[in-house]
This record gives C-alpha cells, structure tokens and sequence, in this order.
C-alpha cells in the first residue's frame, strides 16, 4: 500500500516516442507516476481544505480550477481575456500585469485543428516536438497546427474568424467515452481557410503581413493509456462525496476513468488537500 497526502496540482503531462500520453500528479512535495496506477485500485479523499495554487492562501472556494477570489481579480492569467483572446487588452494599458502580459500574451500563438471527439479550432503558445500540451489537456486524438501568429489578440480575432465555420469548444463527455473516428485534417485545414480568407485578409491589412504566417505542418494522433471507456458517464464530484475509490481503468487529458463508468476532472481539484491511497 503506497499513501501519499498533501494539495494536488494538474496533471503533467509528456508524451513518448509513440506519441503516447504520459501523465505525472503533483501531490504535495511528490508526484504520482498515474500511468502506473492503471488496472489498481485507488482510494482518494478530501480533507476538506484548499489553498490557491498562486499565493498558497486557504480558501473556501476555488476559483479557475484552484485559485482564491484574490488571486482571481488581480491575477492576468485569470482575467477574462485569457478564455476571449480577441478581448486582449495589453495596447489599452489595462493589463491587470503588464510584465505577465509581455511574457505571455505578446509572443507567438499557434492557432490548430484538434479532433477531441468532433473537430475544433482552438489557440496554445508552444508546439514542442510537433505536439503541444493544450492539445493533451483537451484529449485531442489528433491535431494539427494551421499558423503561427503574432500575438494572443491576433491568434483570438483569427480563431474567431474560424468559428463560424467550426466549434471551438470541447464536448468533454464526447471526449471520454470512445476513441473517435479518424478525420482528414489536412484536407479540412485547406477548405477552411477558404472559407476565412477574407477574414485573414483584414486582419493582415490591420496588422501588416507578418502577423500571420500560414504553417505546412502534418496532422499529428496522440494516444492515452485507456483500458476501458465508460459507456454511462457518471461524474465524481469531491465537494458532495468526500471521498471515493475504484480501479482506474484510464487518463485522458485531466480525467480519471474507473470502474462503474465514473469519471473525475482532477484539475477541476487543484490546490485541494488530499489523500491518495494505492
């Protein structure tokens, strides 16, 4: 029997040659190796304390997956421009941190196709050895980059334009409950850049020609360690239960599945203090 106690933090996450999903849970000052934990039985509970995952502060409620209400109204990172890009506010010198907008907002965005269930457009910072984090976060079985832009409001107005066209949300029961049907998203890319072309126009005449380069990249899959889907879907909620225990069965961007079709968002708990026994 393994025990390990103290406030968790999201799931890291890599992924192998194979490009097979890797996942790590910070828990205290360790980590759990999950992936090992597939096929055991796991019992987690709840001490019932939480502290922000910014300033370590205790608190109630947790706010954007793990914060206090303090970190929430005075951090950029979860103001509400992160959710709405084309909302960025940096060049009206409102950013609730003009440095953290600097390092983060005005650098490089990627705008990509993923299929996590059914195709979507989305936006990540870091496309690392072809595949990036946010494309595993979603449980994306395949994704593709379409162009690299300038900035975070420049990535949110051409994700816009692409809404139109195609959702930009994750249906997360869709997600969890199959392995989705392969797409062509090479080919999906080039009609829907037909589609946007005149939206991608305006927005270079806006901000000059290199605001958006167009990317010739290959579609990626990425698999995850699942043994079983659940067919019903029945969320685990820790404020409500407390506590609960089964046998994983599989990770899929940040959610357990185990046994009698339940499923937990664990980064919905990050910050909480919990016992995690194996």
């Amino acid at each position: 029997m393994t025990l390990l106690q103290g406030n968790i933090r999201k799931m890291r996450v890599s992924t192998d040659e194979n490009h097979l999903a890797h996942y790590q849970l910070p828990i205290g000052e360790q980590t759990i190796d999950v992936n090992s934990l597939i096929g055991q039985q796991v019992s987690v509970s709840y001490a019932g304390v939480i502290n922000c995952v910014h300033c370590g502060a205790k608190t109630k409620t947790s706010f954007n997956q793990g914060y206090c209400y303090r970190c929430l109204t005075t951090l950029a990172q979860c103001d509400s421009c992160i959710i709405r890009p084309e909302t960025c506010h940096y060049d009206a010198g409102t950013c609730r941190e003009p440095i953290w907008g600097e390092e983060n907002c005005l650098s490089d965005h990627y705008v990509y196709l993923a299929n996590t269930g059914t195709v979507k457009v989305g936006i990540t910072r870091h496309v690392s050895d072809r595949i990036s984090s946010r494309w595993l976060d979603q449980g994306a079985t395949q994704a593709i980059p379409i162009m690299r832009v300038q900035n975070r409001l420049i990535s949110g107005l051409v994700e816009t334009a692409f809404k139109s066209h195609i959702a930009d949300k994750t249906n997360w029961r869709t997600m969890l409950k199959s392995q989705p049907e392969k797409t062509d998203l090479s080919d999906l890319k080039e009609s829907l850049l037909a589609e946007v072309e005149e939206d991608l126009d305006m927005i270079t005449e806006e901000y000059g020609f290199q605001a958006i380069d167009q990317l010739d990249a290959p579609a990626v899959e990425i698999h995850y360690p699942v043994s079983q889907y659940p067919e019903k879907i029945k969320s685990i909620n820790l404020d409500k239960e407390g506590a609960f225990s089964g046998t994983l069965l599989g990770i899929k961007a940040q959610y357990w599945m185990l046994d009698g079709d339940r499923v937990i968002n664990m980064r919905k708990y990050s910050g909480y203090d919990l016992s995690i026994e194996v």
